[in-house]
Protein backbone atom coordinates (compact mmCIF):
# COMPACT_ATOMS: atom_id res chain seq x y z
CA UNK A 1 0.00 0.00 0.00
CA UNK A 2 1.66 3.41 -0.96
CA UNK A 3 0.60 6.77 0.65
CA UNK A 4 1.42 10.61 -0.14
CA UNK A 5 4.11 11.41 3.08
CA UNK A 6 1.75 13.94 4.53
CA UNK A 7 -1.84 11.77 4.28
CA UNK A 8 -3.55 11.67 7.25
CA UNK A 9 -7.25 10.79 6.20
CA UNK A 10 -9.70 11.42 9.22
CA UNK A 11 -11.94 8.58 10.73
CA UNK A 12 -14.43 7.63 8.21
CA UNK A 13 -17.37 5.06 8.23
CA UNK A 14 -16.23 1.30 7.97
CA UNK A 15 -18.89 1.10 4.90
CA UNK A 16 -17.30 3.94 3.24
CA UNK A 17 -13.52 2.58 3.98
CA UNK A 18 -14.48 -0.87 2.35
CA UNK A 19 -16.03 0.99 -0.86
CA UNK A 20 -12.64 2.76 -1.18
CA UNK A 21 -10.86 0.20 -1.20
CA UNK A 22 -12.37 -1.61 -3.65
CA UNK A 23 -14.13 -4.78 -1.41
CA UNK A 24 -17.81 -3.86 -2.95
CA UNK A 25 -19.93 -1.08 -3.33
CA UNK A 26 -21.25 0.85 -0.21
CA UNK A 27 -24.51 -0.68 -0.27
CA UNK A 28 -22.60 -4.10 -0.57
CA UNK A 29 -19.95 -3.30 1.87
CA UNK A 30 -23.45 -2.53 4.18
CA UNK A 31 -24.46 -6.21 3.71
CA UNK A 32 -21.60 -8.05 4.88
CA UNK A 33 -20.93 -5.78 8.30
CA UNK A 34 -24.55 -6.78 9.25
CA UNK A 35 -24.02 -10.43 8.18
CA UNK A 36 -20.61 -10.26 10.30
CA UNK A 37 -18.37 -10.59 7.71
CA UNK A 38 -15.87 -7.93 8.50
CA UNK A 39 -13.26 -7.31 11.57
CA UNK A 40 -12.08 -4.29 12.72
CA UNK A 41 -8.50 -5.12 15.05
CA UNK A 42 -9.86 -8.54 15.81
CA UNK A 43 -13.37 -7.78 17.18
CA UNK A 44 -16.65 -8.35 14.52
CA UNK A 45 -17.91 -4.93 13.45
CA UNK A 46 -21.78 -5.44 12.49
CA UNK A 47 -23.08 -1.56 12.98
CA UNK A 48 -23.14 0.48 10.22
CA UNK A 49 -22.62 3.24 12.34
CA UNK A 50 -19.08 2.11 13.00
CA UNK A 51 -16.20 4.27 11.74
CA UNK A 52 -12.08 3.39 11.04
CA UNK A 53 -8.73 5.50 11.12
CA UNK A 54 -8.09 4.24 8.13
CA UNK A 55 -3.69 5.03 9.15
CA UNK A 56 -4.28 2.72 12.22
CA UNK A 57 -7.17 0.46 12.47
CA UNK A 58 -6.67 -3.60 11.17
CA UNK A 59 -9.90 -4.35 8.80
CA UNK A 60 -10.42 -7.70 7.84
CA UNK A 61 -13.39 -9.31 5.93
CA UNK A 62 -13.39 -12.99 6.21
CA UNK A 63 -10.03 -12.63 7.33
CA UNK A 64 -8.08 -10.97 4.65
CA UNK A 65 -6.58 -7.67 5.80
CA UNK A 66 -8.21 -4.51 3.60
CA UNK A 67 -5.90 -1.84 2.84
CA UNK A 68 -6.80 1.35 1.55
CA UNK A 69 -5.44 2.06 -1.80
CA UNK A 70 -4.53 5.47 -2.80
CA UNK A 71 -7.03 6.62 -5.04
CA UNK A 72 -6.74 6.83 -8.80
CA UNK A 73 -8.23 8.16 -11.80
CA UNK A 74 -7.89 8.02 -15.82
CA UNK A 75 -9.38 8.78 -18.82
CA UNK A 76 -9.07 6.04 -21.56
CA UNK A 77 -9.51 7.27 -25.71
CA UNK A 78 -10.69 3.41 -26.64
CA UNK A 79 -9.63 2.00 -29.74
CA UNK A 80 -12.31 -0.64 -31.38
CA UNK A 81 -10.98 -4.13 -31.23
CA UNK A 82 -10.56 -4.20 -27.28
CA UNK A 83 -12.87 -5.81 -24.65
CA UNK A 84 -13.77 -3.44 -21.45
CA UNK A 85 -13.43 -6.00 -19.13
CA UNK A 86 -9.68 -7.05 -17.17
CA UNK A 87 -9.53 -10.59 -18.33
CA UNK A 88 -11.11 -11.96 -21.46
CA UNK A 89 -11.69 -15.67 -22.02
CA UNK A 90 -11.70 -15.39 -25.39
CA UNK A 91 -8.29 -13.98 -25.70
CA UNK A 92 -9.06 -10.93 -26.79
CA UNK A 93 -7.21 -7.51 -26.32
CA UNK A 94 -8.56 -6.17 -23.45
CA UNK A 95 -8.54 -2.43 -22.52
CA UNK A 96 -6.28 -3.27 -19.33
CA UNK A 97 -3.52 -3.65 -21.91
CA UNK A 98 -3.37 0.38 -22.60
CA UNK A 99 -2.83 1.65 -19.21
CA UNK A 100 0.47 2.37 -17.81
CA UNK A 101 2.34 -0.93 -16.11
CA UNK A 102 3.25 1.01 -13.02
CA UNK A 103 -0.02 1.97 -11.32
CA UNK A 104 0.09 2.38 -7.64
CA UNK A 105 -3.11 0.25 -7.05
CA UNK A 106 -5.58 -1.75 -9.22
CA UNK A 107 -7.87 -0.38 -11.17
CA UNK A 108 -11.52 -1.28 -13.20
CA UNK A 109 -13.15 0.42 -15.99
CA UNK A 110 -16.20 2.33 -15.08
CA UNK A 111 -18.75 0.20 -17.20
CA UNK A 112 -18.11 -0.62 -20.63
CA UNK A 113 -18.15 -0.30 -24.31
CA UNK A 114 -18.25 -2.71 -26.82
CA UNK A 115 -15.85 -4.75 -28.39
CA UNK A 116 -16.11 -2.39 -31.41
CA UNK A 117 -16.82 1.11 -29.92
CA UNK A 118 -14.83 3.78 -29.42
CA UNK A 119 -14.09 7.00 -26.82
CA UNK A 120 -14.25 7.83 -23.51
CA UNK A 121 -13.64 4.73 -20.82
CA UNK A 122 -13.33 5.82 -17.40
CA UNK A 123 -11.13 3.86 -14.93
CA UNK A 124 -10.55 3.49 -11.07
CA UNK A 125 -9.97 1.84 -7.51
CA UNK A 126 -12.50 3.87 -6.18
CA UNK A 127 -15.66 1.54 -5.52
CA UNK A 128 -17.99 3.78 -4.13
CA UNK A 129 -17.84 6.37 -7.41
CA UNK A 130 -17.50 3.81 -9.89
CA UNK A 131 -21.05 2.37 -8.39
CA UNK A 132 -22.50 5.40 -7.76
CA UNK A 133 -22.07 6.64 -11.67
CA UNK A 134 -23.71 3.08 -13.19
CA UNK A 135 -26.03 3.49 -10.50
CA UNK A 136 -29.70 4.61 -12.85
CA UNK A 137 -30.71 6.89 -10.48
CA UNK A 138 -27.63 9.10 -10.58
CA UNK A 139 -28.77 9.79 -14.47
CA UNK A 140 -24.84 10.96 -15.41
CA UNK A 141 -24.81 12.06 -18.84
CA UNK A 142 -23.16 9.95 -21.65
CA UNK A 143 -22.72 11.36 -25.24
CA UNK A 144 -22.28 9.40 -28.69
CA UNK A 145 -21.38 10.46 -31.90
CA UNK A 146 -23.16 7.78 -34.17
CA UNK A 147 -22.85 7.00 -37.48
CA UNK A 148 -25.70 5.26 -39.14
CA UNK A 149 -26.38 3.48 -42.64
CA UNK A 150 -28.57 6.15 -44.87
CA UNK A 151 -30.83 8.93 -44.05
CA UNK A 152 -32.10 9.52 -40.36
CA UNK A 153 -35.19 11.00 -40.62
CA UNK A 154 -37.00 13.68 -38.90
CA UNK A 155 -39.22 11.34 -37.46
CA UNK A 156 -37.15 9.01 -36.42
CA UNK A 157 -34.99 11.46 -34.24
CA UNK A 158 -38.28 12.69 -32.51
CA UNK A 159 -38.60 9.09 -31.69
CA UNK A 160 -35.41 8.65 -30.28
CA UNK A 161 -35.62 11.83 -28.32
CA UNK A 162 -39.19 10.28 -26.66
CA UNK A 163 -37.50 6.77 -25.81
CA UNK A 164 -38.38 3.93 -27.58
CA UNK A 165 -39.28 0.34 -26.84
CA UNK A 166 -35.91 -1.72 -27.01
CA UNK A 167 -36.50 -5.36 -28.78
CA UNK A 168 -35.34 -8.81 -27.17
CA UNK A 169 -31.54 -9.91 -27.93
CA UNK A 170 -29.44 -12.66 -26.32
CA UNK A 171 -26.72 -12.39 -24.62
CA UNK A 172 -22.80 -13.58 -25.18
CA UNK A 173 -24.21 -16.67 -23.55
CA UNK A 174 -27.26 -17.39 -25.88
CA UNK A 175 -29.88 -16.60 -22.78
CA UNK A 176 -32.20 -14.12 -24.09
CA UNK A 177 -32.43 -10.72 -22.48
CA UNK A 178 -35.86 -9.57 -22.28
CA UNK A 179 -35.27 -5.79 -20.90
CA UNK A 180 -37.57 -3.99 -23.69
CA UNK A 181 -39.01 -1.38 -21.17
CA UNK A 182 -39.22 1.87 -23.27
CA UNK A 183 -35.73 4.18 -22.90
CA UNK A 184 -36.15 7.63 -21.18
CA UNK A 185 -35.95 10.88 -23.58
CA UNK A 186 -32.82 11.50 -24.94
CA UNK A 187 -30.85 14.38 -26.49
CA UNK A 188 -30.67 13.16 -30.04
CA UNK A 189 -29.68 15.99 -33.00
CA UNK A 190 -28.23 15.10 -36.90
CA UNK A 191 -24.93 16.06 -37.16
CA UNK A 192 -24.65 15.42 -40.56
CA UNK A 193 -25.55 13.64 -43.38
CA UNK A 194 -23.31 12.63 -46.39
CA UNK A 195 -25.93 11.39 -48.79
CA UNK A 196 -25.16 7.62 -47.51
CA UNK A 197 -25.37 8.16 -43.71
CA UNK A 198 -26.17 10.18 -41.75
CA UNK A 199 -23.81 11.26 -38.14
CA UNK A 200 -25.93 11.64 -34.84
CA UNK A 201 -24.81 13.18 -31.61
CA UNK A 202 -26.96 11.33 -28.48
CA UNK A 203 -26.72 11.53 -24.90
CA UNK A 204 -28.66 9.14 -22.94
CA UNK A 205 -28.41 8.88 -19.11
CA UNK A 206 -28.91 5.24 -19.12
CA UNK A 207 -26.32 2.52 -18.91
CA UNK A 208 -28.29 -0.46 -20.62
CA UNK A 209 -26.68 -3.16 -22.42
CA UNK A 210 -25.84 -1.78 -26.25
CA UNK A 211 -28.49 0.74 -25.84
CA UNK A 212 -27.83 3.05 -28.84
CA UNK A 213 -27.73 -0.55 -31.00
CA UNK A 214 -30.65 -0.78 -29.53
CA UNK A 215 -32.43 2.25 -30.06
CA UNK A 216 -31.20 2.59 -33.21
CA UNK A 217 -32.63 -0.94 -34.06
CA UNK A 218 -35.79 -0.64 -32.81
CA UNK A 219 -36.45 1.82 -35.33
CA UNK A 220 -34.73 -0.67 -38.19
CA UNK A 221 -31.22 1.84 -38.63
CA UNK A 222 -28.19 0.10 -38.80
CA UNK A 223 -25.02 1.97 -36.89
CA UNK A 224 -22.13 1.96 -38.58
CA UNK A 225 -19.88 3.44 -36.31
CA UNK A 226 -20.09 4.39 -32.19
CA UNK A 227 -18.21 6.69 -30.39
CA UNK A 228 -18.42 7.90 -26.75
CA UNK A 229 -17.27 11.44 -26.74
CA UNK A 230 -17.84 12.42 -23.18
CA UNK A 231 -18.99 10.74 -19.70
CA UNK A 232 -20.23 13.06 -16.92
CA UNK A 233 -18.66 15.86 -18.86
CA UNK A 234 -15.04 14.08 -19.29
CA UNK A 235 -14.08 13.92 -22.52
CA UNK A 236 -10.64 12.57 -24.46
CA UNK A 237 -9.83 16.01 -25.61
CA UNK A 238 -6.23 15.99 -26.75
CA UNK A 239 -5.74 12.19 -26.39
CA UNK A 240 -5.14 10.01 -29.60
CA UNK A 241 -7.26 6.76 -30.00
CA UNK A 242 -5.25 4.61 -27.51
CA UNK A 243 -3.86 7.10 -25.46
CA UNK A 244 -4.69 7.55 -21.49
CA UNK A 245 -4.43 10.32 -18.70
CA UNK A 246 -4.88 10.58 -15.22
CA UNK A 247 -7.60 13.06 -14.62
CA UNK A 248 -6.99 16.47 -12.74
CA UNK A 249 -8.47 16.76 -9.49
CA UNK A 250 -11.32 19.66 -10.94
CA UNK A 251 -12.08 16.77 -12.70
CA UNK A 252 -12.48 14.23 -9.73
CA UNK A 253 -14.35 16.94 -7.90
CA UNK A 254 -16.81 17.16 -10.87
CA UNK A 255 -17.31 13.52 -11.19
CA UNK A 256 -17.36 13.32 -7.29
CA UNK A 257 -20.80 15.74 -7.06
CA UNK A 258 -22.59 14.18 -9.84
CA UNK A 259 -22.64 10.96 -8.24
CA UNK A 260 -23.68 12.77 -5.12
CA UNK A 261 -20.32 12.79 -3.46
CA UNK A 262 -19.22 16.44 -1.87
CA UNK A 263 -15.99 15.56 -0.51
CA UNK A 264 -12.91 14.32 -2.56
CA UNK A 265 -10.31 12.14 -0.88
CA UNK A 266 -7.25 13.56 0.31
CA UNK A 267 -5.15 10.98 -1.42
CA UNK A 268 -6.81 10.89 -5.02
CA UNK A 269 -4.24 10.83 -6.98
Amino acid sequence: MTRTADAKPAAMRLQRFLAQAGVASRRRAETLIVEGHVKVNGKPATELGTKVDPARDEVRVDGKLVLREDLVYFVLNKPKGYVSTVADPQGRHTVMELLPQDLPARVVPVGRLDFYSEGVLLFTNDGELQARLLAPRSHVDKTYHVKIRGKVTPAQVEKLRAGVRLRPERDGDGSRRDDTRRTAPAKVDVLKFTGTHTWLVMTIREGRSRQIHRMAEALNLQVLKLQRVAFGGITYFGLKVGEQRRLEPDEVRHLRRLAGLVDTPADAR
